[in-house]
């Protein structure tokens, strides 16, 4: 317990844990199985603006672990809220485990060894998130590091909008002038960062980091326009209540202004994403949300259509274009799904290890399909990496855990509470077409948030005790 404003050992390990998560929305939005692909930073610059490899983020996160191990055992026990079910318990471990068995047949080594980094970051998050972060104090502090590290994301992400047209046309005109007016040292950097590639003994810009340019698509710190959609349905929610509880606080003026930087960014870099799966999400969870209003079932179905014919009406015109061009982003997908699915009958039990899926999509794709690394459905892909048994516990703890979550917060007065279920089921849903697991910033900070979340229950006056007073 504390005393004033005095924090506890756990409310201060919560600040850490959550600058640790904010800094890695910053600097490990990469899926780790690019890690070999990272350059490590020369400068303070680079420092600053590039990626850090992900592996770094292994070996800050390992003494994090264990200061919580250390915590868990030594610090006085607080009143306990509500104990979790052991199925929610034994299912990741299960998960986990079978993921080092599977890994026994993988058929590429340095690709496992990688991924099993990261899931057994995900466990450890989760069983952080539960056992750590129990009483509101600490989860507040917690979420105060991973706002931060969000609203710099998105601030870069509004920035990239403005810059992108200014880098296409700066890469344009140095490959007409042969790049006699840049810099050595620069020519040499942009060469390292592939943007300026050899072709025939020519170098040229990068036609896919032109296009990328060209398409004005925002991501943030993050490795691309999808996974910054995904960041924000995880977390814009529970930020927007934060803010709205905020304002309430302040002068009006001031919270105002907040509530509207809120919005605001987040409203512009979803946009800017481009993401037509996480426009479908957010699009379902407004209408979700009409569910929980205490309102005439009547009104709840008139608006119920109409957010859902404005909000479709708008899908269309702003991805018009899109579908004019033959969607083919969705019929790559579909390419994919089938190899996972045709890998998994060819390999049941084992599958061919963990973050392998790019091994027997190489062999399976597609004559015109472009190569891809990973499934783009984070459920298939554990079909096809580690056997139906893996996907089948994986499944079963997602779907368990969601459920389980909902069930205690759906009724509660607690926006808080039900702000971060929101995220969490729009961001596991996302999952269906992306592949957030095998991100660090994405799959650790909403694996932390399922662990604090399931703390939250419905006490006799309303209040979920496992969580933050509205």
């Amino acid at each position: 317990m504390t005393s004033g404003n005095k924090l506890a050992p756990k409310e201060l390990y919560a600040m850490a844990f959550g600058l640790f998560l904010g800094l890695c929305i910053l600097k490990f939005g990469n899926p780790v199985i690019l890690d070999q692909k990272i350059s490590t930073p020369a400068s303070p610059a680079e420092y600053w603006s590039d990626f850090w490899p992900i592996h770094w983020a292994n070996w800050i996160f390992l003494p994090l672990a264990a200061v919580g191990l250390l915590l868990f055992f030594n610090a006085p026990k607080e009143s306990s809220p509500r104990r979790c079910p052991r199925r929610l318990l034994i299912l990741p471990l299960l998960w986990l485990g079978w993921q080092w068995i599977s890994a026994v047949r993988t058929v590429d080594a340095e690709l496992t060894a990688t991924t099993l980094w990261q899931f057994f970051g995900c466990v450890a998050c989760y069983f952080i998130g539960a056992f750590l972060f129990r009483n509101p104090r600490a989860l507040n502090l917690l979420l105060a590091g991973i706002l931060a590290g969000f609203t710099i994301c998105l601030i870069r992400s509004i920035h990239q909008r403005f810059e992108f047209p200014q880098d296409k046309k700066f890469l344009m005109e140095g490959q007409s002038m042969g790049w006699t007016n840049l810099p050595p040292q620069t020519l040499l950097e942009l060469k390292r960062d592939q943007t300026i590639i050899t072709t025939n003994g020519v170098d040229v810009a990068n036609p896919a980091i032109v296009a990328k340019f060209a398409k004005g698509r925002v991501m943030g710190t993050l490795v691309y326009p999808n996974a910054l959609a995904g960041l924000i349905l995880l977390l814009f929610p529970v930020g927007l209540v934060l803010a709205f509880h905020a304002k309430r606080q302040l002068r009006p003026a001031v919270g105002g202004a907040l509530l509207a930087i809120t919005v605001g960014l987040s409203a512009a870099s979803f946009f800017w994403s481009g993401s037509k799966f996480g426009w479908l999400i957010a699009l379902a969870l407004a209408g979700l949300c009409l569910f929980r209003l205490r309102w005439p079932v009547k009104l709840k179905i008139l608006l119920l259509a109409s957010v859902a014919v404005l909000g479709l009406g708008l899908f269309f015109i702003r991805f018009h274009t899109y579908f004019a061009h033959g969607a083919a982003s969705a019929v790559a997908r579909l390419d994919y799904w089938r190899a996972a699915v045709q890998t998994t009958r060819a390999h049941p039990m084992m599958g061919t290890g963990p973050g392998t899926f790019q091994r027997p999509y190489a062999q399976l794709k597609s004559p015109d399909a472009e190569m891809a690394r990973l499934a783009h459905n984070d459920y298939l892909e554990q079909f096809s990496d580690s056997g139906i048994i893996g996907g089948v516990l994986y499944c079963a703890w997602i779907i368990a855990g969601i459920i389980y979550v909902g069930k205690n917060v759906w009724h509660t007065p607690n926006l808080e509470a039900f702000a971060i279920f929101l995220g969490l089921l729009a961001w596991f849903v996302q999952g269906l077409g992306e592949f957030g697991l095998y991100i660090p910033a994405l799959a650790w900070t909403a694996f932390v948030l399922l662990g604090c979340a399931l703390r939250f229950e419905k006490g006799a006056d309303g209040r979920d005790k496992g969580s933050p007073p509205p």
